[in-house]
Order: structure tokens, then sequence, then C-alpha cells
């Protein structure tokens, strides 16, 4: 027996129709569901005209439209502030009560806050599901019942907790059969210029959108998840899944991700440590998701207070070295072709995350927030958990982040990792000519070989910024005011196969 004649569900984080959790349960406790997205102008309002991720999110928004329209129901598409519109399309409807994927952000849980008052208002329940983590809040906790706040015993705790049940995934496509059909018109999805966006061509996510995309990128990468802990960190190589925007926006569930990489793990041999070393961002990500709901202060302030009395580079000097970091005009290749990436495509692979974000700090001494808000401005993965952790892991200021005397020097990370240039020449082509070793450092070739390879520095690459050496010094100098923390591993904010 139904508990609710007429349910809604309000799709966030969650764009598919396949293993989602709000959507199964209101289809399994109420006789008629009806579904609606919100265009949030509240967020929309803030965001560039042609933001790449708006139009992914109509993409995706158009798919599923399409999807239930083929099962006989409607995606119903309001444009607005959800605190509003939800509670008035609930009154509308009739429904007895609202379902939503429950979301830990501090502003997720505010607004959420606000709809589910409006909601009790008119006698309308509001009921949130765990949906876009495996265990969340308080469901890992240490053996004193405190949150963890160093990864890898939460790794391990993680690993020894999950059980099949818990990757299960929810409901089955074919209940869609019994969605209701709302109003003529409702069923229309805006045009991204009657939203007030107009993303040309070139400024579009280079991957395809919706639940479809998404599961063509994973039948691509699962046979190559068993190379994943051999080549996630080479830029030039195609080692990532490429999968992290769909998973922030729910076009594929986390349980799907997360249930292929365990199982190939527990099958052991060369295909377990790929999938192993995988799984372990996926867990990076809650990790960092629970930190955000524990620690919701790190928002604006380092995880450990005694961080945010470090003095960090200010005054025109900072903000003309900042501008050219954003621009990939630093004079250090590897970090210039990883910014002019996100600058251009939105992505910016995992192992140059850490590059760019240690360089921007401890090479140029600037505070880890202006980073953080220009990834946030940048990344079509934008996650706030992820993003937030990932930068204090970088600057040294967070829960379990690598100590400040641990610095990446920008050129060994390039030969290194780029040894023969492969990705510096796609974004710097104007230092496509120098040889494998000179690309790296330009300002160490002769004379010569820059000339042979028609690169005059200062007109056509510039000079270093800073000499990294001397930048070092700096740092630590800088960091002194604070206690050494303990070394920990080496990860950065939990992207999956980034």
């Amino acid at each position: 027996m139904s508990e609710f004649q007429k349910g809604l569900v309000w799709l966030r984080r969650d764009l598919r129709c396949s293993d989602n959790a709000p959507l199964a349960q209101a289809l399994a406790i109420c006789a008629e569901v009806y579904v609606v997205f919100v265009f949030d102008t509240t967020i929309l309002d803030a965001l560039p005209r042609d933001d790449r991720r708006v139009a992914f999110i109509h993409d995706c928004v158009s798919e599923l439209a399409t999807t239930f329209a083929e099962a006989g129901g409607t995606l119903i598409v309001r444009h607005g502030d959800p605190t509003r519109e939800v509670p008035e399309l609930a009154t509308a409807l009739g429904v007895q009560a609202v379902f939503a994927g429950r979301d830990y952000e501090p502003g997720a849980v505010a607004r959420d806050r606000a709809v589910a008052r409006s909601l009790g208002e008119a006698d309308i329940a509001f009921e949130t599901v765990k949906d876009q983590v495996i265990f969340e809040t308080n469901e890992i906790l240490t053996a004193q019942g405190e949150p963890y706040s160093v990864f890898t015993p939460y790794s391990r705790a993680w690993l020894k907790q999950v059980r099949p049940v818990d990757l299960a995934p929810h409901g089955r496509k074919s209940d869609l059969k019994r969605l209701a059909k709302a109003m003529d018109g409702e069923g229309e999805v805006p045009s991204l210029a009657s939203l007030g966006f107009d993303v040309p061509a070139s400024r579009r996510i280079a991957i395809p959108a919706g639940e479809s995309g998404a599961h063509r990128l994973l039948d691509d990468f699962l046979p190559r998840m068993s190379h994943y802990h051999e080549r996630r960190d080479y830029p030039a190589v195609r080692g990532p899944s490429y999968l992290s925007v769909h998973l922030r926006f729910g076009t594929v569930s986390i349980r799907a991700l997360a249930r292929e990489a365990h199982a190939a793990m527990l099958k052991g041999g060369d295909a377990g440590s790929g999938a192993k070393t995988w799984l372990s961002e996926l867990i990076w990500r809650e990790f960092y998701f629970m930190i955000l709901h524990h620690h919701p202060e790190v928002v604006g302030n380092a995880f450990k207070p005694a961080y945010d009395a470090i003095e960090w580079a200010s005054g025109q000097a900072a903000d003309i070295a900042f501008q050219a970091w954003c621009e990939g005009r630093t004079g250090y290749p590897l970090v210039d072709a990883a910014m002019r990436q996100i600058n251009r495509t939105g992505y910016m692979h995992n192992r140059l995350r850490m590059v760019t974000a240690s360089f921007l700090v401890k090479d140029l001494g600037i505070d880890w927030r202006r980073g953080e808000a220009y990834f946030a401005r940048q990344l079509n993965d934008f996650d706030l958990a992820a993003n937030n952790g990932g930068w204090q892991w970088a600057a040294s200021t967070g829960c379990d982040a690598q100590p400040y005397f641990r610095i990446f020097n920008p050129v060994s990370q390039s030969e290194k990792f780029d040894p023969e240039g492969r990705f510096i020449r796609k974004y710097l082509p104007e230092l496509a000519n120098l040889s494998d070793r000179a690309i790296h450092a330009p300002w160490r070739a002769d004379a010569q070989a820059l000339a042979a390879a028609n690169v005059t520095l200062g007109q056509d690459y510039p000079w270093p910024l800073v000499a990294h050496d001397v930048a070092r010094k700096e740092t630590l100098a800088r960091y002194a005011v604070v206690k050494t923390p303990r070394v920990s591993g080496n990860a950065y904010g939990g992207v999956p196969g980034d």
C-alpha cells in the first residue's frame, strides 16, 4: 500500500533516471510521482553568461526530459529560486511529500531547511535521501565515535564497512512507467537563451552529456581501469576516467562507479591494483564530504586554525603574479600549460591541480583561497568539498594535508610526468620546437637552442616570475609561524580519475 497518494521528486545533483535513490523511494511509496528540476537563479545569476557548466546541465536536463516523456511521464522544469518554486509547485500539484537527495554543502543545507519550513507550513513532508555518497555524515566514525581527520584510517574503515547492499542500485528503469504526466507545457525545457545564457560551441564541455554520455565514458574507462595506477599521473596519457563532471551532476551514480571498482579490486592481480587506486579517489571524495559536514568552517578558513596566522603575499606585486598564474604566464611551462588547459576547456588533470596549486601558494606565496575561488569559477567538475579539500591539502592548511616543507618543484614535476613535453606542446605551441630537455625550463637553454626554436624569452614566452629555490626558502620562513604537521599521503581532492 502506498504511503502517499502523490509525491514530487526534486532533482538537484542526480540528473539521471536509473539508480536514483530519491526517485526510487518516491516510486516505492507514492501512487503518483511527479519530477521537477529547477534552474536555480540564486546560483545562475552569479555566473558569466557563457558558463559552460550551464550548457552541460541544460543538455543533461534535456536528455532526461526526453527519457521521462518516452516513459509516459513529465520532467517539470522551472527557472527561479527553489525555496519558492518547489513549495509553490508542490502545493499546486497537491502532493503530500517532496523527495530529494541529501546535500551537504552549507548553502544547500540552508536552502533545504528553508524549503522544509515552507512545505511544513503546507503540511507537506520533505524527505531527503542519501544518494551522492556511499557513506555520509556519521556513518564512518573512529572507535571513539569521532569523525576522522586523517584519510588512511578513514579509507580502511570505509573498505572494512562497505557491503554489497551499500553498492546495490536503487530502483528499476521499468518503474518510470509509473511517473505522472504533468499539465501541458510543463514538460518543455527552456532554451539557454531564455535562461539568460549564450554558450558558443567553442565553450562547450568536450565530453558527451547526460546519463547516456556518462555510461559511454564509463564503458570506455572500464577496460583501462587496470592501468589507472600506472597512467593517472601523466597528463598526456589517456589514463583518467573523465567522469568527474558526470559524478558532480549525478548523471552517473556513485554506487555504479564504486561497485565496478570494488569488484575489480577484490579480484586482485594487476587489474586489482588499478581499481584499488581509482576506488581510493572515490573514497577521498567522500572523506572531503565528511569533513565539510563536520567542519563547515573550512569554507573560508584553514582546517587547522594556526595556519590562518600565515601572512600571504599581498599588494600590487601579488595581484600581478596572481593574474599571470591565472593566464598561464608564470614562465614555468607545466604550470602555464595546465592553466591554459583549465581556461580553455574547464578541465585540469589531477596531477596538475596539485602542481598549479603548490606553485601559487608555495612559489608565489599567494593565499590558497584565491586559487580555490579561481578553480571554482573555471572547473567543469567544481565541487565545494573536493575543491576546498584539495586546495587546503596543497597549502598544508587542511586535514591530513601534505607537510608545508614538501614543495613541488615545477620543473622536476614536468620532467617526470611530461617527459617528452607532449602536454606542454599542446597548450604552449610557442615552445613546440624546443627539445624534450629544454622545454621544461626554457630559461636554462642556451641562446643557440632558443634561436633555433624561434623562442625569445620575454617576448614569445615569459621569464620565470620567481626562482623556485629562492621561493622555497621564503615559503619555509612563511610557514615557520606554525608547527610542523604530520607527513601524509599524496592526493588532491578526491576527483575520480582526474
